[in-house]
C-alpha cells in the first residue's frame, strides 16, 4: 500500500518514529524534572504537528524509548532538532515502518 493509498484510508495518518535514548550528565541530573521534561517534548512535538504516542524507560543500552508521529522526515528532524536543545539525551531516531507499509514495499520487489 503506498502512502496515497494509506492516506485515502486513513487520512490522519502520519509516519511513525521511533527515538533511543541515553541520559546526558545533564539529563541525569535534571531527573526530578523528568516528567515537566516529557510533557515539554510532547508540547513541541504537537506544535509541530505531531503526536506523542509513548514514552519509555528501558533496561539495557538505552534509558528512554519515544515513539512518536510526524507529517513528514523533514518535521521529524526539525522535531529531533527542537528537542536536542534541551541537551538532555543523545538519541538514534529510526523511521518505523507499519506492517501495511513494509508489505507494500516488500511488493515492488
Amino acid at each position: 500500500m503506498t502512502r496515497t493509498e494509506i492516506h485515502s484510508i486513513f487520512p490522519s495518518y502520519m509516519p511513525h518514529y521511533v527515538s533511543l535514548m541515553r541520559w546526558t550528565s545533564e539529563g541525569v541530573a535534571g531527573l526530578p524534572a523528568w516528567r515537566e521534561r516529557v510533557e515539554d517534548g510532547e508540547r513541541v512535538i504537537e506544535a509541530s504537528g505531531g503526536k506523542l504516542i509513548g514514552v519509555y524507560v528501558t533496561l539495557g543500552r538505552y534509558d528512554v524509548v519515544e515513539i512518536f508521529e510526524a507529517p513528514d522526515d523533514e518535521r521529524a528532524v526539525e522535531i529531533l532538532m527542537k528537542l536536542q536543545r534541551y541537551g538532555a539525551e543523545h538519541t538514534e531516531t529510526l523511521r518505523a515502518f507499519t506492517r501495511e507499509e513494509a508489505e507494500a514495499i516488500i511488493r515492488r520487489l
